[in-house]
């Protein structure tokens, strides 16, 4: 049996009243608070350093345990520890929770210095821009001077584009997993009436006063994102229509669930009790926001800037990213002379595959990592 490896999530408390914080949309906080983990050790030269982006409900464990009560490593343990492509023997890896979330960093959750109250909706409009900002501030708070590559999936990937826009002489490598340079029309209506869900509960309240959560908008946000997180195969081939009781006299039951309907509100029940309706919110507009040239003179001075070494992961049964945006972003990355590639997991998981075909993705990966 292989031995547990413990880490201890951490937080730093970044910028100042003298030099504060300033969101995108113009907004500013004297102080940011970050939560944080690290695996392995930064060299003296400082530019061995990983950085992960997490997706819309993650965190910052994304490998080994926190303690002994923990039944499961974090949510990218396949991906990052001993012998895997990011390779703590090898690399200072840093995984940060993002700016907006629930999970220690400062956000909508977080209380407000002014009310002694929680910010909830008076918290500024995020994008991803603002969240790569924080996390190069921890960065150089860390002593990072590069990073030899920066990674994600998903809302992940999407700040892996700001990274190499923003920084571009600051990161070697980049590998995007499942996440576009820029959110698209179909990802946005997705993400609406998800949203919609969330704003129709009456609960909800537009997330002002004593705040409540509004579990049953929150629940089915959660399940019509699940819906988009997997594909028809994998559900035809994990739960085709069997249903929760097979007895003939319940056929007709409208309270007898196919297993599908069931498997959806288990995922519902599960984020409700562990994620925030507010949060929900101000990450799915930062995806909606998410373009890499804003405030460029175009599109494709956006995509000048970039001197990292780029690699798209795409993955061919996704309906949120589709795979025919990073290939196409892929093609206009080499016609501008960088050095960008794509590959492809092929899989029935869709977009989720990225976290759980390890088989798949690592070979991709420790390849790429591996090219001088």
């Amino acid at each position: 049996m292989t031995q547990k490896i413990f880490v201890e999530t951490k937080t730093a408390t970044l910028f100042s009243e003298q030099e504060p914080f300033i969101f995108e949309c113009g907004a500013s906080l004297p102080e940011i608070t970050v939560a944080y983990e690290t695996y392995g050790e930064l060299n003296p030269a400082g530019d061995n350093a990983v950085f992960i982006n997490h997706a819309l409900t993650g965190n910052a464990h994304a490998a080994f345990y926190n303690s002994t009560d923990d039944k499961i490593p974090g949510w990218w343990d396949g991906f990052v520890g001993n012998g895997k492509p990011i390779d703590p023997a090898e690399y200072f890896i840093v995984c940060a929770n993002l700016l907006s979330s629930c999970y220690g960093t400062t956000g909508p959750t977080s209380i407000n210095p002014k009310t002694g109250r929680t910010f909830g909706m008076d918290f500024p409009p995020t994008t991803t821009r603002d969240m790569v900002r924080v996390n190069k501030a921890l960065l150089d708070y860390l002593g990072v001077k590069k990073l030899a590559c920066v990674t994600g999936g998903s809302l992940g990937a999407m700040q892996v584009w700001e990274w190499i826009v923003q920084y571009p002489d600051f990161v070697e490598k980049a590998v995007n997993i499942a996440g576009t340079a820029k959110g698209s029309p179909w990802m946005i209506a997705l993400n609406e009436v998800a949203r919609q869900a969330i704003y129709n509960d009456p609960k909800w309240n537009n997330g002002k006063g004593e705040f409540t959560q509004p579990e049953l908008g929150l629940k089915l946000a959660r399940m019509i994102a699940m819906i988009t997180y997997r594909s028809q195969a994998q559900f035809w081939q994990r739960y085709a229509r069997e249903r929760v009781d097979e007895s003939s006299e319940r056929y007709f039951n409208f309270d007898n669930w196919f297993q599908i309907e069931s498997y959806l509100h288990y995922q519902g029940t599960k984020l409700v009790e562990r994620f925030d309706a507010r949060t929900y919110i101000y990450l799915t507009k930062a995806m909606d926001l998410h373009d890499i040239s804003r405030g460029f003179d175009s599109w494709e001075s956006a995509l000048k800037r970039i001197r990292a070494s780029v690699l798209s992961v795409g993955i061919s049964s996704d309906v949120l990213y589709f795979r025919e945006e990073l290939i196409e972003l892929t093609r206009q990355l080499r016609e501008l002379g960088i050095n960008a590639s794509y590959r492809e997991i092929d899989s029935i998981f869709g977009h989720d595959s990225f976290l759980i075909e390890y088989d798949k993705l690592n070979p991709i990966v420790r390849a790429f990592l591996r090219q001088h």
